[in-house]
């Protein structure tokens, strides 16, 4: 059976596709979402598979003295997210819409902010396609200002990627790559005069939390999780993620993005 549903403020459509799992005729529902290729469409007593879609990549820069919640963050969102809603769809990755995984210049393990210690899953050389490029924040940015191995990488990962993200103050290295020049962004509060003061372009928004310009930036460490939420509505739209909150018990501000 399917049903057409809108997807929230996106106003695009998405199919949920209900049919029975096994002979006791169990009900499974699955979002077929614009976000998504679907390979094949589930059938009656068939079930939903991993590889039925394509998944996007979602590449998250990680380096030392990271700001943790900037990249645990929108991972947490990103790999929660599922196209089958409730708790058992959590438990494998068969209707999961991203693979996310972090990448920095090797994978020795780095130190973020507080003294955590990160194991990268990939460096610049063996990473794999990155179709959603994340560039988080903390003090570690200052020293990659003119890092050109680091920026010559962001620049082309910006290249091929579907889609660009910043938090915090990784909007200071997109700024930097030149990938902000004319375009409206945010950072963390202490660091808006920081961006400005780079004189790179950049209209800078001090007002709002998500800002999407071409490229997605957002305030400031706990404001890259309304981003993350953001890019999910966007993609796979508005019962998606808020399902996806639901299950991580996270609470939507509510407050829509500045889409210029």
């Amino acid at each position: 059976m399917r049903e057409s549903r809108s997807l929230g403020s996106v106003g695009a459509k998405a199919e949920w596709l209900s049919y029975p799992t096994t002979a006791n005729l169990d009900i499974v529902t699955v979002c077929i979402c614009p976000g998504i290729s679907p390979r094949s469409t589930p059938r009656c007593g068939k079930q939903y598979q991993e590889g039925d879609m394509e998944k996007w990549n979602v590449g998250i820069l990680i380096f030392e003295d990271v700001e943790i919640l900037d990249f645990a963050g929108p991972f947490e969102v990103f790999s929660r997210t599922r196209l089958v809603p409730g708790p058992e769809s959590r438990r494998s990755e068969e209707s999961a819409p991203f693979h996310v995984f972090t990448v920095a210049k090797t994978t020795a393990p780095i130190r973020t902010t507080g003294g955590l210690r990160v194991t990268p899953h990939y460096g610049f050389a063996d990473a794999p396609r990155i179709d959603l490029v994340l560039v988080p924040g903390g003090w570690g940015t200052r020293g990659l200002l003119h890092d050109a191995e680091t920026l010559d990488w962001i620049r082309r990962v910006a290249a091929r990627a579907r889609k660009v993200t910043s938090v915090c103050t990784g909007s200071l290295l997109l700024a930097q790559t030149g990938l902000l020049k004319g375009r409206h962004a945010t950072t963390h509060w202490g660091a808006l005069d920081t961006l400005d003061a780079l004189n790179v372009g950049v209209i800078v928004e001090r007002e709002h939390r998500v800002v999407d310009d071409g490229v997605i930036s957002s305030a400031g460490v706990a404001s890259g999780i309304d981003m993350a939420f953001y890019v999910v509505e966007t993609l796979f739209g508005r019962e998606v993620a808020d399902e996806t909150a639901h299950y991580i018990e996270y609470r939507r501000d509510g407050k829509p993005a500045l889409c210029v």
